[in-house]
């Protein structure tokens, strides 16, 4: 594509304004829009602290801001729940945009809202879009690296991924999300309500199950809080001892009664070390550490906008970050 890439953002709250930022060093992008139902007037440069004035009119009308600005591609960023997201990725299909989205449940949606992933796909090839669901967690760290690492393996029977946060570092909505400062009971109470977990381990283990060829028979998840016995504190919460510091959550895939895929999802305040790490037990066996971990803000802005030249030019309908990377099914589909 020789002219600028015309990008229009879909949500303008914290991952947004990190989008905006790293939009504004692309050159060969544009933002020509911005929707989102608050700030609305104001110029989303002033709103994302990008130093400047952007000229872009943050507003509430989404089709007539997909209409008047004719974008290449929307860059959505509202909410985790496909149900939720469903009306407003329908106006961007149906407006004739690609979409790449942050919604957790559209990173991999074919098992457990299928019916929702079938209407997509089909809409966007009427359309003649494409439309991806990305991120860094779901979207890369616990399903599309340790997939594309399984390129190199002659054989993969079992898959080990870890991830350890220090919540102190990320934003004041992520350490809310994981329940940082509540009491145990109150932890266990949105537990059950469903309001307080990580969204995306039961995509990421679809997403990997599909890409190995595997077939599972259960998946199953536990969420545990954690707890300090000293006082740990972020920039906005005090924690103190007893009281919740962050969440523990473990999804398992099965088959046959043994578990292949063991995805470990750890963020708290005062975690003492943070680091991303993969296990691949197969020929060859690997272990991969990144030590310090990878900053889940900075990382989430990142991809979802060095995804947009690739979701451009890849075939139409609904696709997952599985079709665009190399796996060890690649030479068993080839043979």
């Amino acid at each position: 594509m020789s002219r600028k890439i015309r990008v229009v953002q879909y949500g303008i709250g914290a991952i947004g304004c990190a989008v905006t930022r790293v939009l504004t060093r692309k050159g060969e992008m544009e933002i020509v829009g911005a929707i989102d139902l608050r700030n609305v007037g104001r110029d989303l440069g002033d709103i994302a602290k990008t130093g400047k004035e952007l000229g872009v009119v943050i507003s509430d009308d989404a089709d007539a801001v997909l209409r008047d600005n004719r974008p290449d591609v929307v860059i959505h960023t509202t909410s985790s729940s496909l149900k939720k997201v469903y009306p407003e990725l329908q106006k961007a299909i149906k407006a004739g945009v690609n979409v790449v989205s942050s919604t957790e449940e559209l990173s991999y949606p074919y098992m457990k809202q299928p019916e929702l992933a079938v209407l997509i796909d089909k809409m966007a090839k009427d359309n003649q879009v494409t439309i991806l669901g990305t991120g860094v967690n779901p979207g890369f760290l616990m399903d599309a690296w340790p997939l594309f690492m399984t390129g190199v393996c002659a054989e993969v029977k079992e898959i080990r991924i870890t991830r350890i946060q220090d919540a102190s570092l990320r934003r004041i909505p992520f350490q809310k999300k994981i329940g940082a400062g509540k009491t145990v009971q109150e932890f266990n109470e949105f537990v059950k309500a469903g309001t307080l977990r990580h969204v995306g381990l039961y995509e990421s283990i679809t997403m990997i199950a599909a890409g190995l060829g595997w077939e599972l028979d259960d998946i199953t998840e536990t969420t545990e809080p954690i707890i300090y016995e000293t006082e740990v504190e972020s920039q906005y919460i005090s924690v103190k001892p007893g009281q919740v510091a962050g969440v523990k959550q473990t999804g398992y895939g099965w088959n046959d009664g043994n578990v292949l895929i063991t995805l470990n999802f750890e963020a708290s305040i005062g975690a003492k070390e943070s680091y991303d790490a993969v296990y691949i037990t197969g020929e060859p066996s690997m272990e991969v550490t990144i030590k310090g971990g990878v900053n889940g803000d900075i990382a989430t802005s990142a991809i979802l906008v060095n995804s947009i030249a690739r979701v451009i030019n890849s075939p139409k309908g609904l696709i997952t970050m599985k079709d665009l990377v190399i796996s060890a099914l690649q030479s068993k589909q080839s043979e």
